[in-house]
């Protein structure tokens, strides 16, 4: 009689997951099975032509996905570490004081993330678009010397990761300031009780507690940031001569403008092992037992 009552809660909690677990191998495996099949063929409009991994040796002998490659790479390098410096330090400065100051603080950071990345990308075209835009016409009305943002390979890098942080590291100061928040403060006072000052409490004790949301966020940043493309496109389209093209992008040109949709899916393969390169040693790091 128990194995039966067992059997059938059993049976009755994976009718309650059933919807979510189909959905999920439906539009998660099946693409990612689908991708990796498509990646060693020669697609032809309707014709398949099976070359076995072909399409990767072509994209290796590729400068310009080589270049898009060391481009995410800094993409994700640079804005996930911002992100996650920034974000501890605001978070670290404010999470203990007034209620209204720090729900002003998080709200002002926060405006961003709940606007559209391409209506973002406008106001940032509007203010940096060397023709006409804000900052360029300023500069020559104060007979500044101009600066092209985006039509400089050398700027173009630094000026996409600082618009991509400035638009993203919101979420993060929200998930930093609740995490903090909930830190028993007998930990804290027990702290001073003991002589240690603000750093010290933030860097043994504030820290080392919101671990498990920091590797949250660099997991999450990581993710996102291989997709980037919005901004690109909108922004600089790639240029100038590639320097700010991203996988993503490089993917999209492939697959929608040439129709290469093997070596587009190849592309999308190779995203998906950097992905777990990077993320697999952030999971371990946050189950592993001290």
């Amino acid at each position: 009689m128990k194995n039966n009552s067992a059997l059938k809660e059993n049976i009755t909690g994976y009718l309650f997951i059933a919807p979510q677990l189909l959905l999920f191998l439906v539009f998660i495996v099946y693409p990612i099975i689908e991708g990796i099949r498509l990646s060693l063929y020669r697609i032809n409009y309707q014709q398949e032509t099976f070359i076995g991994f072909e399409n990767y040796t072509r994209l290796f002998a590729n400068p310009v996905f080589m270049k898009s490659t060391i481009n995410t790479v800094i993409f994700v390098v640079f804005i996930v570490a911002l992100t996650v410096v920034f974000a501890l330090f605001v978070s670290a400065s404010i999470f203990d004081k007034n209620a209204k100051y720090v729900s002003f603080i998080r709200g002002s950071y926060y405006i961003p993330v709940m606007v559209s990345m391409v209506v973002m990308s406008m106001v940032w075209s509007f203010l940096l678009n060397p023709a006409n835009g804000l900052i360029p016409y300023a500069a020559r009305q104060l007979e500044l010397a101009s600066v092209n943002f985006l039509g400089d390979k050398d700027l173009v890098l630094p000026v996409i990761i600082f618009i991509t942080f400035a638009t993203n590291v919101g979420q993060a100061i929200i998930l930093y300031v609740a995490s903090m928040i909930g830190v028993p403060k007998d930990v804290f006072e027990a702290a001073e009780v003991d002589g240690a000052n603000r750093l010290q409490i933030i860097f043994k004790i504030l820290i080392p507690m919101v671990k498990p949301t920091t590797i949250y966020i660099i997991i999450m940043n990581i993710i996102a940031v291989l997709k980037i493309f919005v901004v690109i496109q909108l922004l600089t389209g790639g240029g100038p001569n590639n320097a700010s093209t991203t996988l993503m992008y490089f993917l999209y040109n492939n697959a929608f403008k040439y129709n290469q949709l093997g070596i587009a899916s190849a592309v999308g393969v190779i995203m998906f092992l950097i992905t777990l390169a990077l993320s697999i040693p952030q999971l371990r790091a946050m189950f592993k037992k001290d």
